[in-house]
């Protein structure tokens, strides 16, 4: 078309100054052609699109799915500012009183340990100390770490605690204090009776944003006597490292180690206590060892109690203080390998498991548990199902618990020492006491209750029967100084035999009061701890017997205390220092420290090992010969001077008690907080 046209025009004499154009039919308007139509330029663009390679399509989808993430990514942050601002005018109205019922109990947060540097000498001679006035101060930490599953708590470390920063003074709650909690055979059982440091009592009116809490917060400082449990610790640390690292026990008179399980037991127990201290270099060696060495594939057998309060009940703790997986793995593989001792006929777990078979089988001479020991595991295996939500594990421990709350055979609440694995039944029927094979039957009863929220009034039933078991039958007072005492009773008559071991009564006791229980248990408490006390002050090197006698008949010259030669060792035991522990807490009471300081003073003086570590002594009557019998037990680490140093601290919030439950080794696990 174009040449006809132009050819015409050059024949013509008048030029033209135009072109003609013929379109053909198929690309005319309408028919498909180019028209600037939203239809057009759509098959247009889809044209082209298809004509890209399949890489190049691919690449642009990535890009764009990439941008539009990041969209909803700067949304989310610039949003996030107004819609707390948005909802703040509400928190700020929001009042515990707003929910009936229900104490926050988010649990405790502690800072990741800081490098202690304390050095008071092998020999601390320090006077006492008058710390300040309980501040009114929350220990944490700023940066957030690992969060545990299934967990409502945001676990934070921070090993420098200097950096921690103090949070509000928090209003007290609003409460009705003539409003029962529960009642218990017609005695009610009030909130909050025990008489306690007001800063124990605080309550949140309005609980600011974790964020917040850490820009607000203060450290409470180590004082001096919590710097001497220090170094007490270091002491002891150095002869177990030197002398017997990854082993059981350290033997620090002769440099060596003895093995009770090869689990490295005093390591174990003592992680939390490390953490606590603040002792950062020694706390990052045990993890390492825990994470290279602590193999629980072997075959060996183990005590299940022992084993479930050391190394269970210590690896949960660290693992809550720490938030570090590692050891919440190390707690299930340890966990699963003691379940085998349940599977008995009556469902009364067997005393012993071979944790690399998983077989399991009582003592050689019986087929008999003892009671304390089947009813002190309950709170390790529990918070395993909590963490894991596997409920075999609680599953297997609440049955040992509903079989014991029905057995026939108690006295008053009292409970006889043995049971047996295959008829379920008590053994031995007739003696009752508070102390060996019996004694934590009865502080498990009331903790269970408070870990679980004090939901189930089974346990807090049996707990307040066997309290007033106890006094019926159990509770004399001594002469002279007429000191009240844990006796026990043997087929209907009385002994006034009082084991160490009891001294945790006092601060059960007082626990219990402080959660709401009838406020003579603190009465009672107050009693005890005294006692307990005087155990160690009446005897020449400051340091009980593992077993005293009392004097019920004023005789001249005679103490209340009286020691028989089999029992007048001493094993570091924590018993007294747990329940001057809790008495200070609660209390406020200085004198409580003054006592724990002295018994601290004692195990230095008489104790002490040069060369690193502590030991047993077999005579507390001999202060120029103690008879040291060459051994530091796991638990002078995994507790006594761990309750030393919280004891000597006015910092309400080193484990807080409305927080976290101790187990009876000492290792803190979370109250669990109601949905």
């Amino acid at each position: 078309m174009y040449s006809t046209a132009a050819a015409t025009a050059a024949s013509s004499p008048p030029r033209r100054d135009f072109i003609s154009v013929t379109l053909s039919p198929e690309e005319g308007l309408g028919t498909g052609g180019y028209n600037n139509s939203k239809a057009w330029r759509r098959r247009s663009c889809w044209r082209k699109w298809k004509q890209l390679s399949r890489l190049q399509r691919s690449i642009i989808l990535f890009l764009c799915a990439a941008l539009a993430l990041c969209g909803v990514i700067s949304y989310s942050s610039l949003g996030e500012p107004w819609k707390g601002l948005a909802n703040k005018s509400l928190d700020d109205q929001r009042t515990e009183a707003d929910i009936p019922g229900l104490k926050l109990a988010n649990p405790a947060v502690l800072p990741a340990p800081q490098k202690a540097n304390g050095n008071l000498g092998d020999s601390p001679e320090l006077s006492p100390q008058k710390p300040p006035k309980l501040p009114h101060a929350r220990r944490g930490p700023p940066s957030l770490q690992l969060k545990p599953p299934r967990r409502n708590v945001r676990l934070k470390t921070q090993y420098d605690t200097s950096k921690a920063v103090e949070e509000p003074v928090q209003a007290e709650r609003e409460e009705n204090p003539e409003k029962p909690v529960i009642s218990w055979r017609g005695a009610v059982i009030e909130p909050d009776q025990s008489p306690e440091p007001p800063s124990s009592k605080m309550k949140e009116a309005e609980k600011p944003s974790s964020v917040e809490a850490e820009e607000q917060k203060e450290p409470v400082p180590i004082n001096e006597r919590q710097l001497a449990v220090i170094e007490a610790f270091r002491h002891a640390w150095r002869g177990y490292k030197d002398f017997a690292w990854g082993h059981d026990e350290l033997k620090p008179l002769s440099k060596s180690y003895s093995e009770w399980f090869g689990l490295g037991l005093t390591l174990v127990d003592a992680l939390d206590t490390l953490w606590i201290l603040g002792l950062k270099e020694e706390f990052e060696e045990a993890r390492k060892w825990v994470a290279t060495d602590l193999v629980f594939d072997k075959n060996v057998d183990v005590n299940l109690f022992e084993s479930t309060i050391r190394i269970l009940g210590g690896l949960l703790s660290t693992y809550h203080l720490s938030g570090d997986s590692l050891f919440l793995e190390k707690a299930k593989d340890i966990g699963n390998r003691l379940m085998p001792a349940f599977k008995t006929p009556s469902k009364i777990p067997y005393s012993d498991v071979n944790i690399g078979r998983g077989t399991a089988h009582p003592p050689r001479w019986t087929s008999d548990s003892t009671v304390a020991e089947v009813t002190s595991i309950q709170l390790e295996f529990r918070e395993l199902s909590h963490l894991t939500g596997d409920e075999k594990f609680q599953r297997a421990v609440d049955e040992v618990m509903r079989q014991v709350h029905s057995l026939s055979g108690k006295n008053d609440g009292l409970v006889p020492m043995f049971i047996n694995t295959n008829s379920g039944q008590f053994t031995h029927l007739g003696v009752y006491t508070l102390g060996a094979r019996a004694d934590s039957y009865y502080e498990y009863l009331l903790k269970q209750w408070i870990q679980g929220g004090k939901k189930e009034n089974e346990l807090l039933e049996d707990y307040m029967r066997a309290i007033e078991g106890v006094k019926k039958h159990l509770l004399q007072r001594s002469q002279p100084k007429k000191l009240t005492f844990v006796g026990e009773l043997a087929h209907g008559h009385f002994s006034a035999k009082m084991d160490h071991l009891v001294c945790f009564l006092p601060g059960t006791l007082a626990l219990g009061a402080h959660n709401g229980l009838t406020a003579d248990h603190m009465k009672l408490a107050e009693a005890l701890i005294e006692t307990c006390y005087q155990m160690y002050a009446q005897v020449e090197t400051g340091l009980s017997p593992e077993i005293v006698h009392f004097n019920l008949h004023a005789q001249k010259g005679h103490k209340d205390v009286e020691i028989k030669p089999a029992d007048r060792h001493n094993l570091l035991r924590p018993e007294t220092v747990e329940s001057l522990f809790y008495m200070y807490r609660f209390t406020g009471d200085k004198k409580y420290q003054d006592w724990g300081w002295e018994i601290l003073q004692s195990f230095n003086k008489y104790t002490r090992v040069p060369t690193g570590g502590y030991t047993s002594i077999n005579n507390v009557q001999n202060p120029s010969n103690p008879e040291p019998r060459d051994k530091m037990e796991s638990f002078f680490l995994g507790e006594t001077l761990k309750y030393l140093f919280l004891l000597f601290s006015d910092d309400i919030d080193l484990i807080n008690l409305d927080k976290f439950v101790f187990n009876t080794e000492a290792h803190p696990l979370p109250i669990w907080v109601p949905a």
